[in-house]
């Protein structure tokens, strides 16, 4: 008997019919809240590394400097959960660091440097200081799409209402009239919904892929690409059951005379 292969697939979280699907729209609050947010964590994190390097000879820095590194690694679970409540992926039953270890004895300062990891330390600094970069960039990405759609979609209403009160005619000098096409406003508001509605489309399936980006980027999937306790201790037994000689299931055959 082979040993079992412990394989762990992520879920997908893919969003599906963006336009009523209430992912989309939590996606969306997500990546509003992602500048100020990255600003918080970005600011966090380099205050309390600049305090904890500087009161380093008086040594409340070197306490200071444990405590932010347990700082940063709470921010990563943090924005890790909230990415997954939003794409409704499951939460992982075991959790996965580099570093796990059993609470020892001693005082604070002492648990505190022996859970300490450097490796999961900078990587949580680095994903911090790529959160403030990603928060900037899909903050004017989202914004940029999404509201191209929404001001074609809009147009119309904003014509109505400035030729009602100001006799300001936006759609006089478009291309409608370039190109010598009468068409009536009725005709050219379809148009603009209808080029409204399939860039608003465009811009929240921009918005989703954004959102998978920013998965991979804060490790998420990491838990489900590790194999689970049960499925490991599972393929140890069947390994050595494997390697124990079998036993009783060989009987010699009499025949009857």
């Amino acid at each position: 008997m082979k040993a079992i292969e412990v394989t762990a697939k992520a879920p997908t979280g893919k969003v599906n019919w963006v336009l009523f699907n209430p992912k989309t729209y939590a996606t969306v609050l997500y990546l509003l809240l992602s500048l100020p947010l990255g600003i918080i964590y970005f600011t966090v994190a380099i205050t309390g590394l600049a305090l904890s390097i500087g009161l380093t000879p008086i040594f409340i820095g070197i306490p200071l400097f444990f405590g932010v590194a347990k700082l940063l690694n709470g921010i990563v679970n943090f924005e890790q959960s909230m990415i997954r409540q939003i794409l409704g992926l499951p939460t992982p039953s075991v959790s996965y660091t580099y570093n796990q270890q059993s609470e020892v004895r001693g005082n604070w300062f002492m648990r505190m440097v022996r859970g300490f990891d450097g490796g999961l330390f900078i990587r949580n600094l680095l994903l911090i200081l790529l959160r403030f970069v990603t928060g900037i960039v899909f903050f004017v990405i989202m914004v940029t799409v999404i509201s191209l759609g929404l001001g074609f979609i809009a147009l119309p209403v904003v014509h109505i209402i400035l030729m009602n009160e100001m006799q300001l005619d936006i759609l006089e000098n478009t291309l409608f009239s370039y190109f010598h096409i009468d068409w009536t406003y009725n005709q050219q508001y379809m148009l603009y919904v209808g080029v409204g509605l399939v860039l608003f489309w465009i811009g929240l399936r921009v918005v989703n892929g954004l959102m998978q980006i920013q998965r991979r980027i804060m490790y998420v999937d990491e838990p489900y690409q590790q194999p689970s306790v049960e499925a490991q201790a599972q393929s140890q037994y069947y390994e050595y059951q494997e390697d124990q000689p079998i036993q009783g299931m060989m009987q010699p055959a009499y025949r009857e005379l």
